[in-house]
Order: structure tokens, then C-alpha cells, then sequence
């Protein structure tokens, strides 16, 4: 069987270029959150699984969690997805989106795991520094993992930075284990 992301690309795709064309990448940003967000939920997922509710009762419940004033474009994208089996995909298919959202937009996202909460000055400061080290527009995510014991272990994109005092004693274990 194909990866998800694999049929799910040319849906995000195709919905990211009808976007881009139509200005409208943020509305869309939007409009896939909340359907990727209903879509992965286990009520809805169950519905969805569901052989015997007829299509159009499907695009009713994701049309009224759209909200009242879908696009024609994205009726039709619903209705594209329920006739292919592909509702299931909505999640993929937003976090493509975005990627080629925030490609277009020139922005990364970065996970930030810190031992302790950021403030607004700290993570203000983070932000900056990675904008300058990585030369765009930073996206960050905050968590707070206290198995760091200190400092912040950053991803971006598939360059990791472990300032976290954990990271620094496994590294030199590793150091004394080699001699």
C-alpha cells in the first residue's frame, strides 16, 4: 500500500496552486486545519468509516465544520475527496499545505523543546537568532520537556540543535565511552 503522504500530495498540491493563484493561501490555511482537525477526530473518523451514510450527509457534516461561507472551490475539493475515499487524508494533505505554504512564504518552522517555559523575551531572542542563522522567516513551536534537564534542543527542518544539558552529558558519555 502507498504512503499517505504519497496520495495525499497531489490533493495538497492541487489545492495549493489553486490558492496561490486565487491569493487566498491564509483562508485555505485556515479552511484545512479545520477540516484536517475534524478528520483526524474518532467521532468523525467513525463516521466517515461509516459504508451506509450516503455521500451527501458526509459533505453536510464537513461542510457545516467549514462554516457557513465555503468557497465554491472548496465544496467541490470536499466533494473531489469524498467521492475518491480520500476524507482520511485531509491531515496529510494540510500538512503539505503548509509546507508549501510556508516554502512560498519563505518561512520554516522550528520545534523548540525547552527544559523550561520560554517568555516572550526569551523566545522573542530564539526566534531571532535562528532567523539569522537559517536566513528566513522562523515559525516556532514551543514545548517544555523536562527529561532535557536544562537548555533547548532545536529542530529545524532536518538540522538539529541540542543545547540541552541532557544532550550534552549523553555526548560525552559517547566522548569517554570511545576512549
Amino acid at each position: 500500500m502507498a504512503e499517505v503522504a504519497t496520495i495525499a500530495r497531489p490533493y495538497a498540491e492541487a489545492v495549493f496552486s489553486l490558492a496561490d493563484k486565487s491569493g487566498a493561501l491564509p483562508a485555505w490555511s485556515k479552511l484545512l486545519a479545520s477540516l484536517g482537525e475534524a478528520a483526524a477526530h474518532p467521532e468523525v473518523r467513525a463516521v466517515m468509516d461509516n459504508p451506509n451514510l450516503p455521500a451527501e450527509k458526509l459533505y453536510g457534516l464537513f461542510a457545516s465544520i467549514a462554516g457557513g461561507d465555503i468557497s465554491a472551490e472548496a465544496q467541490n475539493f470536499v466533494r473531489l475527496l469524498i467521492a475518491n475515499d480520500r476524507l482520511a487524508l485531509l491531515p496529510e494533505i494540510r500538512v503539505l499545505f503548509e509546507e508549501l505554504k510556508n516554502e512560498r512564504e519563505g518561512v520554516v518552522d522550528a520545534d523548540i523543546a525547552s527544559a523550561f517555559p520560554l517568555d516572550d523575551a526569551q523566545l522573542a531572542g530564539v526566534v531571532a537568532d535562528l532567523e539569522r542563522r537559517f536566513k528566513r522567516k522562523i515559525n516556532p513551536r514551543v514545548t517544555v520537556d523536562k527529561e532535557l534537564i536544562g537548555g533547548a534542543r532545536i529542530a529545524v527542518g532536518d538540522e538539529v540543535i541540542d543545547g540541552s544539558v541532557r544532550g550534552k552529558l549523553a555526548a560525552l558519555a559517547a566522548g569517554l565511552a570511545r576512549t
